[in-house]
């Protein structure tokens, strides 16, 4: 039996979220052509719930739908990823600031334990735990924030971010300056300062996307 045959009565969600993991991986890099006739075959399906999969896909900007030429695997250009940021900082900031006016202290107690294994990260130099620990935070803002259509888009914008070949938190010093970051957010939270918790929350999206541009142009062919 293969494992890795989907049963033909599994919803296309089910073929959707195997590639999305698929593409996070970037075991379908950027650029790649999706062949159908080969998936299909390979879960077990019939081509209808592959196309209807790659829709979803193609919703989420992770895949591109192009007439008479088949579906490719979104590349993401540095413009792009200018242009990413430039809306998630707005809308992280928005969040941060609900966060303020609707997080009792209970919530906040539970952004500082979540922050708490930020520090610990950071001194064992995990960074696959940071990294968690840094999508536990901001998650957890948006928890709090308690507005969907928010969550929902930034939650969309993330999937696209994935698509870079970088990771941030590997340029050297990143690490650490995030989680100064974090530790700035997290005071101006506690101080119910909403406007210099919208600020620190959009200088750290910024600095994000300075440590990818910076990864980018050290990568860059000579």
């Amino acid at each position: 039996m293969n494992a890795g045959r989907i049963a033909p009565l599994a919803l296309y969600q089910e073929v959707a979220e195997r590639l999305r993991q698929r593409i996070f991986s970037h075991e379908l890099p950027p650029g790649t052509w999706v062949d159908e006739q080969a998936l299909a075959s390979q879960y077990g399906i019939s081509r209808t719930p592959l196309r209807e999969a790659l829709k979803v896909l193609a919703s989420e900007g992770l895949v591109t739908l192009k007439p008479r030429r088949g579906c490719y695997v979104t590349e993401i250009s540095e413009r792009d990823l200018d242009e990413i940021f430039t809306v998630l900082s707005l809308l992280e900031g928005q969040c941060a600031v609900n966060t303020v006016h609707k997080a009792s202290d209970a919530d906040l107690k539970r952004l500082a334990a979540i922050h708490q294994d930020l520090e610990r990260a950071a001194t064992a130099n995990d960074i696959d735990g940071f990294f968690e620990a840094n999508q536990a935070f901001h998650q957890e803002v948006q928890l709090i924030a308690d507005n969907r259509w928010l969550t929902q888009a930034i939650t969309d914008l993330r999937k696209v971010i994935k698509l870079s070949r970088h990771h941030s938190l590997f340029i050297e010093g990143r690490l650490e300056q995030s989680l100064a970051e974090h530790r700035t957010i997290l005071d101006a939270l506690g101080r119910r300062d909403a406007a210099a918790t919208e600020l620190a929350m959009r200088e750290h999206i910024f600095s994000g996307r300075a440590a990818l541009a910076k990864l980018a142009h050290r990568d860059k062919p000579a």
